[in-house]
């Protein structure tokens, strides 16, 4: 209220009382506007009076990088970061690079300026490159009309973001006219206090009242040259303006058509989706049946694998232990056929040897034939000797007591003539059965001659009798069975092959294998032991043993 009062007869200076109790930000944007306007007004009319180019150390160019810096500054964001608070106008000024590709070059110096350090520092830098370049009404220009990446460093009500800011790249355009030689260098860009000085702005009227006479023409004709400069810019602007509003139409019109488009759309999708949740609940459903149905099939099959598969290892196991009988079996065949191979061989040198062996018999066959001959004669010798004694039976007294010698002699030829025809026989491989009955015939003529030569002497014809009957037991024999007419052994019942093989038994005839022949005895009718079956053997023995 006090304000009010104070304040009556100037209503400006009330709303903005009223505007900066609303809105502090709108008070310092105008402020700031303000300077703006004052500092780009009088640096411009300060040049011209100057007439030449501008340099770093002109005091009105300071103060207008220092107000430039404040509005910049204006409603930035803090960002928070480990070292600490962070408050630079870099980084929106990093976006001009972005979106005008001509100031590439002017982002890169700046990047490249030894000494720089501090973001704020190459802000600076880039300012007073882009005013020595005259371009930087325009890079700000293109800045300000990207409000949207601008509300990412600046909060809302701040400078650029509202109209002032389009109003301030207005009048940067006024700068245009001005020539400026600025030596940038990164310590001193870094270490600038912002200050303003008012002491520029605030001036005598009386003081300036004859300066102002003198100059009017001049300052006259440089507002004209600002004002046509501003007027021109302003126009670009215009038309820039209406033929964004004229795409900004069409785009609208573009948008209002897709847009209803996109609610047709929507709508059909929705019934889509009504229909797909419908399906897709139906086939969930089946899904879920076929699942249930799938998973029994699989249970039933997983049951018949189960089943299978143990079918499967026992008949592996079957098949195993038939593989291994085969395989012992293949190894008893391979071992039987090395063996057969190996009697094979055998029988080879076996044949070889027989071959030789049936030479040798057949030499041994003609000298028993000599033999043969001989014990014939000497048979014959025999006889006359007997009719010699059958002569003699009316001799003296003294040729009955010398007839036992006689009788002894003459078993002793027998004996002897039985065993060469033994020998005889055995060789060729005959049986003794004929030549045996032959024999015993000429032993029963002998036993008859004897019988007449008993009634002289009954004690000697005794002896002659058990003689004779000795003779008869020894010779007495089995037929010598054939090697074709015997298959098997006779006492283990055995089938012979290559590997059992046949062997006579020199006592009784009959064939034996090897094992039920292997014993050997003395007989009388061979010089030294031979082979003879276990019957045999044993009853050789108990005879042997019951005579002894």
């Amino acid at each position: 209220y006090l304000c009010l009062v104070r304040v009556k007869y100037k209503p400006d200076l009330v709303s903005s009382v009223i505007l900066a109790l609303k809105d502090p930000m709108s008070v310092e944007r105008s402020n700031l506007l303000s300077m703006m306007k004052l500092s780009i007004k009088v640096l411009i009319q300060s040049s011209l009076n100057l007439g030449r180019t501008l340099d770093s150390e002109y005091p009105p160019l300071q103060q207008f990088f220092v107000v430039l810096e404040h509005c910049l500054k204006h409603g930035l964001k803090v960002k928070k970061s480990f070292i600490g608070q962070n408050k630079s106008i870099w980084a929106p000024l990093e976006l001009v690079e972005k979106l005008c590709p001509e100031s590439a070059d002017l982002a890169t110096s700046v990047r490249d300026m030894p000494g720089l350090k501090t973001g704020l520092g190459k802000a600076r830098a880039w300012l007073h490159l882009a005013l020595m370049q005259k371009k930087m009404a325009d890079y700000l220009k293109v800045l300000i009309n990207r409000r949207d990446l601008l509300g990412e460093f600046y909060e809302l009500g701040a400078l650029l973001l509202e109209e002032e800011g389009s109003v301030v790249a207005g009048m940067l355009v006024g700068l245009n006219v001005i020539d400026a030689n600025l030596c940038v260098k990164g310590e001193d860009l870094d270490s600038q206090v912002g200050v303003i000085d008012f002491s520029l702005y605030l001036k005598d009227p009386q003081t300036t009242e004859s300066t102002q006479d003198g100059a009017k023409m001049t300052a006259i004709l440089d507002q004209k040259h600002y004002i046509e400069e501003l007027n021109r810019h302003l126009s670009c602007t215009v038309t820039d303006l209406q033929v964004k509003m004229d795409s900004l139409e069409k785009t609208n019109s573009k948008l209002i058509e897709e847009l209803s488009a996109a609610t047709d759309r929507i709508n059909s999708l929705r019934e889509e989706q009504e229909q797909l949740r419908q399906e897709n609940i139906s086939i969930l459903q089946s899904s879920q049946r076929k699942e249930e149905v799938t998973l029994q099939d699989s249970q039933v099959e997983l049951e018949t694998y189960r089943q299978t598969r143990q079918g499967l290892d026992e008949m592996y196991n079957v098949v195993w232990k038939q593989y291994k009988e085969e395989k012992r079996i293949r190894q008893e065949l391979q071992k039987e056929l090395e063996l057969q191979v190996g009697l094979k061989q055998e029988m080879e040198v076996a044949m070889k040897l027989l071959e030789k062996d049936i030479h040798e018999k057949k030499d041994t066959l003609a000298a028993l034939r000599q033999q043969l001959d001989q014990v014939k004669s000497l048979n014959l010798n025999m006889y006359n000797k007997a009719q010699v004694l059958m002569h003699l039976k009316y001799e003296s007294k003294s040729f009955s007591l010398n007839f036992p010698n006689m009788l002894d002699d003459l078993g002793v030829l027998l004996h002897k003539y039985v065993e060469d025809c033994c020998r005889l026989f055995e060789s060729c491989g005959l049986a003794l059965s004929d030549d045996n009955v032959w024999s015993h015939q000429e032993l029963l003529e002998l036993q008859h001659e004897k019988k007449q030569l008993q009634q002289l002497c009954e004690e000697q014809e005794q002896a002659l009798q058990e003689m004779g009957l000795h003779l008869i037991f020894l010779f007495q024999g089995h037929a010598w069975l054939k090697d074709d007419e015997a298959t098997q052994c006779k006492q283990c019942q055995k089938e012979f092959s290559i590997s059992r093989r046949k062997h006579h038994c020199r006592n009784c005839g009959d064939i034996y294998c090897s094992n039920c022949s292997s014993n050997e005895l003395a007989l009388p009718s061979y010089p030294r032991p031979v082979r003879v079956c276990d019957v045999c053997h044993t009853l050789l023995l108990q005879r042997s043993s019951t005579s002894s």
